[in-house]
């Protein structure tokens, strides 16, 4: 039996006469931590989309643990976990209430729950603000609590998309430790989306190079300074995908409101 629990095969995403993504295969295995780079607009958003049943691909197969995307969606749903580049708290909830809600929609049993809110909410350090409405949270805070829910139910996959974006160093060391624990520990496979090379270099196992919807390059750190003839994954990166800085253009906005909202509706056909 294949381990292969994440599959791209020949996908292609268009919205109207653009092409956002041309053409992407890509498989990854169980318990393996994959980073997916790429500069602003270069279609990583649209994939992590279309992987986590958000966009439909136009054309071409993804599969998550063996369900087609398109055609087993709510199999495919329970499969992962998602840390939302953009905002996808309650407001109008406390810390503890965002959490009890994340583990209530994933039927996680109370006496589970209740345990895993703690050790999670103690990791980010949140604990003391267990019961304050997230509208008093700094951005800081938001993010933090945002990671701490998406790995309350322990999916078999974890997408993460951006996940460290504005946070300090200590937090963003402790959380790594803890996604590298579970990939260990858990089996749990692991595909993020960084701006951070260092943690793309200290944390994945492989790595893929979107530029302009098409996988440039792929492979291990090593590998990718190889077939680049560079020394770091910064030069190599660059060399890929050049110097020049790019505007966001890639598909659409509030990926969590809108994830969220379906969870909340149980609206998942």
């Amino acid at each position: 039996m294949s381990d292969t629990v994440i599959s791209a095969q020949n996908v292609v995403k268009k919205f109207g006469n653009i092409t956002a993504v041309d053409g992407i295969s890509f498989d990854v295995k169980k318990g393996e931590i994959f980073a997916f780079l790429g500069p602003n607009g270069a279609g990583k958003s649209t994939t992590i989309k279309m992987l986590t049943t958000m966009l439909r691909p136009t054309e071409g197969v993804m599969k998550l643990a063996g369900h087609d995307v398109t055609i087993n969606r709510d199999d495919a749903r329970k499969a992962f976990g998602i840390v939302f580049q953009d905002p996808s708290l309650d407001e109008e909830l406390s810390a503890y209430e965002n959490m009890e809600l994340h583990g209530t929609l994933y039927s996680i049993p109370k006496a589970e729950r209740e345990v895993r809110i703690k050790e999670l909410l103690e990791l980010v350090e949140l604990w003391a603000r267990k019961d304050s409405m997230i509208k008093t949270f700094s951005g800081g805070m938001r993010r933090r609590l945002e990671i701490a829910r998406g790995l309350l139910h322990e999916p078999r996959i974890l997408f993460l998309d951006e996940p460290t974006l504005g946070l300090d160093t200590q937090t963003r060391n402790l959380m790594w430790d803890y996604v590298k624990k579970l990939s260990d520990e858990k089996g749990m496979t692991i595909f993020f989306t960084t701006h951070y090379l260092d943690e793309a270099e200290g944390v994945a196992q492989r790595i893929a190079i979107i530029d302009h919807g098409k996988i440039v390059a792929s492979g291990t750190t090593p590998e990718l300074t190889k077939q680049t003839n560079t020394k770091t994954l910064e030069d190599a990166y660059l060399s890929l995908t050049g110097n020049t800085t790019r505007d966001e253009a890639d598909s659409g906005n509030n990926n969590g409101l809108n994830f969220k909202t379906a969870m909340r509706n149980k609206n998942l056909r």
